[in-house]
């Protein structure tokens, strides 16, 4: 049987589900992110929450992961291990950048700002909101160092829920983040590439006011 080779380089999509038009975008860049956020999720995209976080290191090498967005606020909320490599290249530099992407919607929203920790009583309250399971993951797991093997990772989960039973208290190496926007950009597909994108940046003449750009694709 012939195998097909697949050039990647001829694959191709002709973007044509929507636009994103001055008129009709909202001028506070949170409530036109919230807006799209409800859209992505009334039109059933899988993990519509699902945002990739950036970071740098000292040595300015940057890395990227895949988190859940779990609260929106005066700032973009999500949890993890602080001590994880994430959580310490925070702690050494705060800019970092978020970026959702809805590719069932043709859509693309970038978020540059300063990440600091949430805090402890909004950790404890979505800490305690997980599954038992979640819970003991997040005693059990070093994230980020190396590891023996699964059946490490297992055994070190049994005995989480041996030593902390069924109500176990937050780690406190576990917590919250909340990412300040200092920069938007909403993008959506277009026909021919001449796509739509709309960028928001604080505006300092205007206090907390925001100046939005549109931007060549």
């Amino acid at each position: 049987m012939e195998h097909t080779v697949i050039r990647i380089s001829e694959l191709r999509t002709d973007y044509q589900m929507g636009e994103l038009d001055e008129s009709s975008a909202h001028a506070n860049p949170m409530i036109q992110f919230q807006t799209w956020l409800d859209e992505a999720i009334a039109a059933g995209v899988p993990e519509p929450t699902a945002m990739t976080l950036a970071t740098v290191d000292a040595d300015g090498q940057p890395s990227t992961r895949v988190v859940l967005l779990k609260g929106v606020d005066d700032g973009l909320v999500w949890y993890t291990n602080q001590d994880s490599r994430k959580g310490r290249e925070i702690a050494a530099n705060p800019r970092v950048a978020l970026q959702f992407h809805w590719v069932q919607m043709e859509r693309v929203v970038r978020i540059e700002g300063v990440a600091q920790i949430a805090e402890s009583e909004l950790a404890d309250a979505y800490y305690h909101s997980r599954p038992l399971a979640s819970r003991l993951g997040a005693w059990a797991s070093p994230q980020s160092q190396v590891i023996a093997g699964r059946d490490w990772l297992q055994q070190a989960w049994t005995q989480a829920g041996a030593e902390h039973g069924e109500h176990p208290q937050r780690p406190p190496h576990w917590g919250g983040y909340r990412l300040l926007p200092r920069e938007w950009e909403f993008w959506q597909g277009r026909r021919s590439r001449l796509h739509d994108r709309l960028r928001y940046r604080l505006d300092p003449a205007a206090g907390d006011g925001w100046l939005r750009e549109r931007l060549a694709p």
